[in-house]
């Protein structure tokens, strides 16, 4: 017996389509999104010398407890997966802004910590962050379009949790 090929596309019933407004916004959306992305790393490179990247996960180390996760408490708030996040942890101690060791709990996992040039890094660059995040979003919009955005973002975001509650990229 052979096994035939499925095709998934088959299995899919007709969509509902997008109208003409329903496009105009999710592909607004799509836009801004990566440009604001875009916008954010290249400012954040430029001006300090990280990546968006780099600047997420100084900023989560910086908000911690003595500025130290575990490393899947880590992934899980960056939402990244295990080697991604091993990856990118290893280039950022090359550059002496995180230190990685063994947990002293459990001898399995690793603790990540932010190194002194990191917490300096991370206080340069939040500046810029808050000044760009404004410059872009926050100063363009009146205190009624910050609710209705800020009610979109918690609506999409909860919606997203039930449709992939692994929430990994």
């Amino acid at each position: 017996m052979t096994s035939q090929p499925v095709d998934r596309l088959a299995d899919v019933t007709e969509p509902r389509w997008l109208n003409e407004q329903e496009e105009r916004a999710w592909r607004g959306l799509m836009t801004m999104e990566e440009g604001l992305t875009a916008f954010i790393d290249r400012r954040l490179r430029t001006h300090c010398g990280l990546s968006h990247a780099d600047y997420q996960v100084l900023a989560h180390l910086s908000e911690a407890p003595g500025g130290r996760l575990r490393s899947f408490e880590l992934g899980d708030l960056l939402r990244w997966e295990k080697s991604r996040l091993s990856q990118h942890l290893s280039r950022m101690q090359a550059r002496d802004l995180v230190t990685r060791e063994r947990s002293q709990v459990d001898q399995r996992g690793a603790v990540v910590t932010i190194t002194a040039q990191g917490t300096q890094l991370i206080s340069v660059a939040a500046r810029q962050h808050v000044a760009d995040a404004r410059d872009a979003v926050i100063d363009q919009l009146t205190a009624t379009e910050l609710k209705t955005l800020t009610a979109i973002a918690d609506k999409v975001r909860e919606r997203l949790a039930v449709l992939d509650p692994s929430g990994r990229r």
